[in-house]
């Protein structure tokens, strides 16, 4: 069973909510998230990225950054103002263009994750849960919301249908063009809803496994101290499975370990078969590669996976294992520098320029892992590769926080 329990939100108020909601911290670097709260003190990027207002070149984990996120929490919720709403459960629709998802925001359990009925894909980093533990320990609040999937139910739909037939709590357009409406489902109501999620026999994370992650540290730590209040759950939006868009996750990599173009394309095509090709691949098993001006498209289909498990047969890790690894170098692509990974809501236009301007030497164009891949290899116990799928499009920070 999956078990959704409504928390008391601390969330803007209806007028401010627009300029308090930001991007999710970790889709954005230091200097792009300072652009963006340049002009807005609202911004909830001065609590998640609060080293925007200190001075440049700050450590981003220095312990005044930490305590500068707790001033600027403090400041923000009497400003806004963010008010403690009552015990509640939320839906919160995403509409980007044509595309339309909705979730039910609230609290999940942390026992449930650490049992794995929560289900992960991803390994996640000893550094960014040490950053995020600390934010949520310092804050004594849980900031960033954790991106859930399921199998879909009539059951809830029609609960979820009949919710947002009302009139919304918010319903504003973000600056990059997202849709973002929620309305609230006070607790006293919420009994149908909380008894047909309990049906569901499994939660996937989609986004935000170091969120979640860091949420149960967190609580490990504070019931060292003895002090864990309500740490026993983290705030996450469960979307259905049959409303996901996933974007693929496309690679650049700086140089081409000491090859002209020529050299490299001429190893490449005694690897795998190598044609003319454009810049978004049309199928599972094809790549898109720009390289010296022209894009070429790579067949892996009848390329050998590493071993017989679903993860290992995905184009990221078929080009990891017969590409980027032994031809360019790549290793643990968590760590090499030469290496980098382009959302594919930015297009493949932002990897033309990204060669064009000499930041990369070839650039690798992906087709979308499915939610079903997804699905699959997490109810296997398996692990995807490192930035495997990019999720468009994103839940704003600061539109509910869960405070512990």
């Amino acid at each position: 069973m999956s078990r959704i329990r409504p928390f008391r939100a601390v969330r803007p108020a209806r007028e401010t909510a627009p300029a308090v909601s930001s991007v999710p911290y970790d889709v954005v670097n230091t200097e792009e998230a300072r652009q963006l709260a340049a002009d807005n003190p609202l911004s909830f990027l001065h609590v998640t990225r609060s080293e925007i207002d200190l001075p440049a070149g700050t450590d981003p984990y220095s312990t005044q950054v930490y305590e500068k996120a707790r001033a600027n929490f403090a400041a923000l919720r009497s400003q806004a103002p963010l008010e403690e709403d009552e015990p509640s459960l939320y839906f919160y629709r995403l509409r980007m263009g044509g595309h339309e998802q909705t979730g039910i925001a609230a609290c999940f359990s942390v026992d449930e994750y650490e049992q794995d009925l929560i289900k992960k894909h991803e390994r996640t980093r000893p550094d960014k849960e040490d950053d995020r533990t600390r934010h949520i320990i310092e804050l004594r609040a849980q900031t960033g919301v954790v991106f859930l999937t399921y199998k879909a139910t009539e059951a809830v739909d029609r609960l979820c249908r009949a919710v947002t037939s009302e009139s919304p709590l918010y319903d504003f357009r973000a600056d990059d063009g997202v849709q973002h409406t929620l309305w609230r489902v006070k607790a006293r109501e919420a009994t149908p809803l909380v008894d047909a999620f309990a049906q569901i026999p499994a939660l996937y994370i989609a986004d935000g496994h170091h969120r979640a992650a860091s949420a149960a540290r967190a609580r490990a730590e504070l019931r060292q101290k003895g002090n864990a209040g309500d740490a026993d759950t983290f705030i996450a939006v469960a979307f259905p499975d049959d409303q996901m868009n996933i974007l693929p996750y496309n690679r650049t990599v700086k140089d081409l370990a000491g090859h002209t173009p020529a050299q490299f394309l001429e190893k490449l095509r005694a690897v795998v078969p190598v044609r003319e090709g454009s810049a978004t691949p049309s199928r599972k098993g094809d790549v898109s590669m720009y390289l010296d001006g022209r894009w070429y498209a790579l067949d892996l289909t009848a390329a050998k996976p590493e071993d017989g498990s679903r993860a290992a047969a995905l184009d990221v890790a078929l080009l990891q294992q017969h590409v980027l690894g032994p031809l360019l170098q790549i290793g643990d692509v968590r760590t090499d520098k030469r290496i980098d990974f382009v959302g594919g809501a930015r297009g493949t236009a932002a990897l033309e320029k990204a060669v064009r301007d000499g930041h990369a030497a070839v650039a690798f164009s992906m087709h979308p892992v499915t939610i079903d891949d997804l699905m699959s290899i997490s109810d296997e116990g398996g692990i995807m590769p490192p930035k495997s799928t990019w999720f468009e499009p994103k839940l704003r920070d600061g539109l509910l926080v869960h405070v512990i």
